[in-house]
């Protein structure tokens, strides 16, 4: 690769400034990350990523990248206890959308289409720094609280920081800052004193509280991967069952609005009696917990427009969270992050010149579409207020449609799951072949959702 400066510095170690990182130590000759907790070689959940107790699974888009940018990480990651789904055997999910049991039987048309793996976020990131450290001219700088960056003749040229253990302050000067920091970002308030104002930001308040338990279900118990019933009009609450790495999963519930969430681990398999199998409600009440009961409150989707500033310094981009975090629900942020990873590398290939500028705008057609995804799926909660636009209205009757489709059609429920896992975009659903596929299955009887299905 060709070489674009001396010194890049990432701000934040979750998986947004860790997989920048990667592509960053293709074009500079040295690239830091800087994180305020202590990062050490162990799967725990850290401050900084206040959600990484909850629920996750690595969508098949982000599992393609990653192991695009750290080859051989998926492998790693299942010989270490990480869950592969790879057969499309359908009886794997036990998942409704929007209040559809997506069908069981059998399998998808095209395995190969989509892939999946389970396990916990602190696994994750915990393989993806340690793929990141061997990289020899990438460095970790951890225990480093972020005070302000530095800026001079139009660009940001480092970071000042505070080391924790000294109480000293250490400036860090970079021909490239990455902000990674997450939602509490401070690079709007940055921008607004150094002249160049603050980015639009785009809002839809859900106010979603999310309580789970990680818990030891032995092998052989079941066979699913995933339990889930999430929000639907009319019930705003939702249950949950993800395996993750080893006999490790995730027990969580979602409650929106004033509904209260819970609080035991008894409290949060109450949330999944009235529909989730026998079997799997069992195992969950009798599974060793390990851990406590943690919350994670969410109120809004939120989109800082960097792409629509007017003037934006050179030597500093924003990525992940601290531009844009949806509603978790739909597992699209560590995706997202990934996608902004290879659109970061596709702008630093073509060159530095207006970098900010070409990123934040090419990122942003990456950006809308989950955003439309997550804001039109909460849009058709008629608990959370917003305006809906009749496209708005109309694509939500659609999904309806699709979802109906796909609980007795293998292929509609194969390319609803692609356009989820974000391998191909929703305007996957309006191609004649897959409308055709849900026309044929509206015209059969519907088969109806089982709520204490059978096993």
């Amino acid at each position: 690769m060709e070489r674009r400066g001396e010194h890049a510095v990432v701000l934040g170690a979750s998986m947004g400034g860790l997989l920048a990182a990667r592509v960053l130590s293709d074009f500079y000759d040295r690239v830091t990350v800087v994180e305020r907790d202590e990062l050490t070689d162990q799967a725990v959940p850290r401050r900084g990523v206040p959600q990484s107790r909850q629920p996750h699974v690595l969508l098949s888009r982000c599992g393609e990248i990653a192991e695009e940018l750290f080859p051989g990480l998926l492998g790693e990651l299942v010989a270490d206890g990480a869950h592969c789904w790879n057969d499309g055997d359908l009886s794997r999910f036990h998942v409704f959308f929007g209040g559809h049991l997506v069908t069981r039987t059998g399998s998808i048309p095209n395995p190969g289409a989509l892939i999946t793996h389970h396990a916990s976020r602190p696994f994750i990131e915990c393989h993806v720094r340690r793929r990141l450290r061997r990289i020899p001219n990438v460095s970790m700088l951890d225990r480093h609280d972020i005070v302000d960056l530095t800026a001079s003749d139009g660009r940001v040229t480092g970071v000042l920081l505070h080391r924790h253990a000294d109480h000293s302050a250490v400036v860090l000067d970079a021909d490239l800052t990455v902000d990674a920091t997450g939602r509490g970002s401070r690079t709007p308030t940055v921008l607004q004193r150094l002249g160049y104002g603050r980015p639009e930001e785009q809002e839809l308040a859900v106010h979603v509280t999310y309580s789970s338990v990680p818990v030891r279900i032995p092998a052989g118990t079941l066979r699913e991967h995933t339990f889930a019933r999430l929000f639907e009009p009319g019930r705003p609450h939702g249950f949950v069952m993800f395996r993750a790495e080893d006999e490790r999963w995730i027990v969580g519930a979602g409650t929106l609005g004033s509904v209260e969430p819970p609080t035991t681990q008894a409290e949060i398999v109450d949330f999944g009696a009235d529909w989730a199998p026998p079997d799997a409600l069992a195992a969950a009440r009798a599974a060793e917990s390990l851990g406590e009961v943690c919350r994670h409150r969410f109120p809004a989707n939120r989109w800082r427009r960097y792409d629509r500033m007017e003037r934006m310094p050179d030597g500093l981009l924003v990525v992940g969270d601290a531009v844009s975090s949806f509603n978790p629900i739909y597992g699209q942020g560590m995706t997202i992050a990934s996608m902004e990873a290879l659109v970061l590398r596709d702008c630093l290939r073509r060159g530095d010149v207006e970098l900010p500028r070409r990123f934040h705008r090419a990122s942003a057609k990456k950006i809308r579409v989950a955003w439309q995804t997550a804001v039109g799926s909460d849009l058709a909660l008629p608990e959370i207020p917003g305006p809906r636009t009749m496209t708005t209205r109309l694509t939500n009757a659609y999904v309806g449609r699709v979802l109906a489709a796909a609980e007795s059609d293998p292929f509609v429920a194969q390319e609803f799951l692609r356009v989820t896992g974000m391998l191909t975009t929703p305007a996957r659903l309006l191609r004649p072949d897959f409308v055709a596929h849900v026309a044929r299955a509206s015209r059969r009887q519907r088969v109806q959702p089982v709520l204490a299905a059978t096993r």
